[in-house]
């Protein structure tokens, strides 16, 4: 028997599935300006005629204000409920949009995410026997600082599956379970780990591709030491890039430069199975592969200053200081087990829900007790 490609399972799925999704989707945001607005609204327009759209905005009051205006009649643009603590701006957001979705079926996306019809269909569909799925991410286009970090897609690829900005999740689940922790770096990791620990089923389909914006080489270069910290939760993949750099001097030292040229060579054919994985060569340019062992060694040095953040109390992330990448599962089923049976939230403060604004959507707690409307 032939086995299905990618594209087939996509189009199949769309073409089974209303165009209109009983499916909510959810943005949280942080503008600091209005670059991009144009295309995020254009974006927007789209979604809704697919999805319920939900979008969490913790811009500044100005630019909150011209998203209103820009987005009215696409999505529900709400601020994210003051009744939530979290250091993690984004999960505080996630938190509060999933609690205000009308649907089972919850698509959990950032900003320079971009779905077409046809992955939104299949993550639907793959929702009705998991209770996450998590998809795979591709850049376009394609500048330079994106070629480098798709070298790194690529050995996640090749080694289990690539860590994307976007996650798909059903709604009863996410509110049986609590919601995940708003005091963690690695959100998307946090909240596999918590579906797992509360007992239950993920996803992780390599033939899933979902568009991704680049973000700006500035950007990019600015987040490297923030991503290398990330691998404190994952310590296996932390000692792998520790070792970088100590085997790449000893080699330096001991006059062995074709250790080195094996090594890279062997990073790429790595690299290069996660390309060829599920059709991955369709969305990952053959060059794409030569990028992982300029990106191993970045990730590397990366790596011993993430350590010394870690050594110093954490790493700065939108003005909090975080130190837990992502709690480990045994923690999390620790923490599953003091709770209450009817502590559906664990990180709301306690007390008198907070007195209605006019405009504001009602409270994560508010929204939990009505259910979906």
């Amino acid at each position: 028997m032939t086995r299905p490609t990618a594209a087939h399972v996509r189009d199949e799925a769309a073409a089974s599935t209303p165009v209109r999704l009983p499916m909510a989707y959810v943005l949280p945001l942080r503008a600091h300006d209005d670059d991009g607005l144009d295309e995020l609204t254009r974006y927007l327009r789209e979604l809704s005629r697919w999805v319920d759209v939900v979008v969490v905005d913790a811009s500044p009051p100005e630019l909150f204000a011209r998203h209103a205006d820009a987005w009215r009649g696409l999505a529900r643009h709400v601020p994210p409920d003051p009744a939530l603590r979290g250091r993690n701006g984004k999960v505080l957001g996630v938190l509060t949009g999933v609690a205000l979705a009308r649907h089972e079926h919850v698509v959990i996306a950032d900003d320079d995410v971009r779905y077409d019809l046809p992955a939104l269909c299949a993550v639907h569909q793959m929702l009705d026997g998991v209770d996450l799925v998590r998809p795979q991410n591709h850049f376009d286009p394609l500048p330079w600082h994106a070629w480098w970090d798709t070298g790194r897609t690529l050995l996640a690829r090749a080694l289990g599956g690539d860590w994307p900005g976007t996650l798909g999740v059903r709604r009863s689940t996410f509110l049986a379970m609590g919601g995940y922790d708003p005091d963690v770096l690695f959100e998307n990791l946090e909240l596999v780990r918590t579906v797992r620990a509360y007992g239950g089923s993920t996803a992780t389909p390599a033939w899933l591709y979902v568009r991704r914006l680049p973000p700006t080489a500035a950007h990019f270069l600015g987040q490297r030491v923030r991503q290398a910290y990330d691998e404190t939760a994952r310590p296996a993949w932390l000692l792998a890039a520790l070792a970088v750099l100590p085997a790449t001097a000893v080699a330096l030292a001991t006059r062995r430069p074709g250790l080195l040229l094996r090594a890279g060579l062997a990073t790429v054919a790595v690299a290069e199975l996660g390309r060829r994985r599920a059709g991955g060569a369709t969305v990952f340019p053959a060059h794409t592969s030569l990028a992982a062992p300029v990106w191993a060694l970045e990730r590397g040095m990366c790596a011993w200053l993430a350590v010394g953040r870690r050594l110093r109390g954490g790493v700065p992330y939108a003005g909090a200081r975080l130190r837990v990448a992502a709690n480990s599962t045994r923690v999390l089923r620790r923490r599953m087990t003091r709770r209450r049976p009817d502590d559906l939230v664990l990180w709301v403060e306690t007390g008198a829900a907070p007195a209605e604004v006019e405009g504001r959507a009602p409270s994560y707690r508010e929204a939990i007790r009505r259910g979906p409307s």
